[in-house]
């Protein structure tokens, strides 16, 4: 498939030959389903603890006699059903984590990917050279020098080309650009080789750079 690579003031600059293989798949709802589902257990902690009858502290003397009292009879007061006693299958450190075989990842990406061409919201620039960007009037006021002047010249440019939410892919030597859109709450950067489906469905809009797409093509793309 055929797509016009743009600059960051939204003029073409020439076309991109993408693979079809992998921005022209069929895109299978099941397979997305199924690889958020397991990045989303991934990044679980699994830290959560609750005590047992075991490891609730106190005294495990008996509260009062066996009989006599009229009262039920109790062994110990850490029970499950006393208040701050153990409690009964409660949560203990595990982890979500499981495998998934590589296929299903490469496919589940595929899927992702061809969506947000089918979609048209793909943007592929020849390049996002941050410090050649100049900051609107509005952000050079409030922008300072270094971290806040490249969040500046961030948003001015995804401002430009029309985009609120958007994840944006480009080599990890782009430092400027990873340090610019750190602060920008709709907007996240990553290096290709990071490139997942859970962030690709999240953002609305996938800006990536030509050489980057080729490299993810390098990785995604089915043999013939």
């Amino acid at each position: 498939m055929k797509i016009d690579i743009k600059n960051t003031s939204v003029a073409k600059v020439g076309d991109a030959d993408l693979d079809d293989s992998v921005w022209g798949a069929d895109v299978n709802e099941h397979l997305l389903w199924e690889v958020v589902n397991w990045q989303r257990a991934k990044a679980r902690a699994g830290t959560h603890s609750s005590l047992t009858v075991a490891e609730v502290r106190g005294t495990n003397k008996k509260p009062y006699r066996q009989k006599g009292t009229g009262n039920a009879r109790q062994g110990t007061l850490k029970g499950h059903h006393h208040v701050g006693g153990g409690r009964a299958f409660g949560p203990k450190p595990r982890d979500y984590s499981y495998t998934l075989p590589k296929k299903v990842k490469k496919a589940g990406l595929r899927s992702a990917l061809s969506l947000r061409a089918k979609e048209q919201h793909l943007i592929v620039l020849d390049a996002f050279d941050v410090a050649a960007l100049q900051p609107s009037a509005k952000h050079q006021a409030k922008a300072k020098e270094g971290a806040k002047r490249l969040t500046a010249r961030v948003a001015a440019a995804l401002g430009k080309l029309g985009v609120k939410k958007a994840l944006i892919v480009d080599d990890v030597k782009n430092i400027d650009l990873a340090r610019g859109s750190k602060n920008l709450a709709g907007a996240k950067w990553i290096a290709p080789a990071g490139l997942n489906v859970y962030d690709v469905l999240k953002y609305e809009t996938l800006i990536i750079t030509s050489a980057s797409a080729k490299a993810v093509e390098a990785v995604l793309k089915e043999a013939k």
